[in-house]
């Protein structure tokens, strides 16, 4: 008899939970034994299309904002009612606001629900949600966390005995590295968090005007950071490609990547990049860069928020193609630790554990 498995996530709009779950969703299917159903909480317009043999519930409603309370009511219901019809062996669900809500659904259904946070461990949602954390979290079977920063952190506010540290999959492009050009590549939102505004700034001082900055993503700060490159007088060097599904266009011809985020849970841009073969540059942010990058070995790694460090260590990448081709071919043998067939069989383990 087939184990049920049920991954639960707030929509498939573009993020890096929404495409580690869809991973995760394509793997779990193809495994002998495993019938995968990927429900999600909200109806709205999919960015990632989940494989056809994964079995997809959505409502038929959707959320209107207004009357968040009665929308709320009938979320939970929902997922309540799914969960009771297709009784999942195991259930594992995306998204610190939505994680509550899932184990408040799913109370005294009988399934082991496995819960993860996907964004900086320590970050503040508000005393409403902080709460129901504290109270539902150590009512779920499992926990997963996605570095080992997040594991204490979780311990130390919920004291649940079964947390796991399992990081996010990648499945590896297949790049030519002589296709390199002298493009530095940055990709994710464009909020505030990211800090693309010291990128702009770091990269209008370097010395070397041979270069070019490429941008993917789209966000409220797009227009500001816009018109900051005019200030800056680099707007013929720097260009802007809004959200892009095809990533590999990208990582195939850039030859560095700068990660300038503040904020991350495990950034998946800077694993995709690594395991394309580019040189990366980060900040050394609370979790994540520092669980995928040792600093001079396979990239480097930036103090939080240093762009005078920033400016100096992108300024060596882009002068020694020797330094950023050595970091590539490291990069790219760290990587394969997180290949989707060893992370998604961690994840497997786990949940039918």
């Amino acid at each position: 008899m087939k184990k049920k498995i049920c991954l639960v996530l707030p929509s498939l709009k573009v993020g890096g939970m929404e495409r580690v779950m869809t991973e995760l969703a394509e793997y779990f299917t193809v495994q002998k034994g495993v019938e995968t159903h990927l429900i999600v909480m909200t109806r709205s317009e999919h960015f990632y299309a989940a494989n056809s043999n994964v079995i997809l519930h959505q409502p038929s409603f959707v959320f209107n904002i207004k009357y968040r309370t009665y929308y709320n009511i009938k979320t939970i219901l929902f997922l309540r009612r799914t969960v009771k019809s297709l009784k999942p062996n195991s259930i594992l669900s995306f998204g610190e606001t939505y994680n509550s809500f899932v184990l408040l659904a799913t109370l005294w259904l009988g399934s082991k629900v496995f819960v993860s946070d996907r964004s900086k461990p320590d970050k503040a949602w508000g005393k409403f949600h902080e709460a129901l954390r504290k109270i539902l979290y150590p009512r779920s079977f499992g926990i997963v966390a996605q570095t080992q920063f997040s594991k204490t952190y979780l311990h130390s506010i919920t004291r649940h005995k079964n947390i796991r540290v399992v990081p996010n999959p990648i499945r590896p492009f297949p790049m030519e590295v002589s296709q390199k050009e002298k493009i530095i590549l940055s990709v994710g939102r464009l909020i505030s968090t990211k800090r693309t505004d010291i990128l702009l700034d770091v990269f209008a001082k370097l010395d070397n005007q041979e270069w070019k900055l490429w941008i993917v993503g789209d966000g409220p700060r797009r227009e500001i950071l816009e018109q900051t490159t005019k200030e800056l007088g680099i707007s013929d060097r720097v260009k802007f490609w809004g959200t892009q599904k095809e990533l590999e266009q990208f990582y195939s011809v850039a030859a560095v990547f700068a990660f300038t985020s503040v904020s991350e849970g495990f950034p998946n841009v800077l694993l995709e990049a690594m395991s394309a073969g580019l040189a990366c540059i980060s900040f050394n942010c609370v979790a994540g860069p520092s669980d995928i990058i040792e600093d001079g070995v396979n990239g480097l790694l930036i103090p939080e928020v240093d762009a005078k460090e920033y400016q100096i260590k992108l300024q060596q990448l882009v002068n020694d193609d020797r330094l950023c081709k050595r970091l590539s071919a490291e990069a790219l043998k760290r990587t394969e630790a997180f290949h989707i067939d060893i992370v998604g069989e961690q994840y497997l383990n786990f949940l039918l554990s």
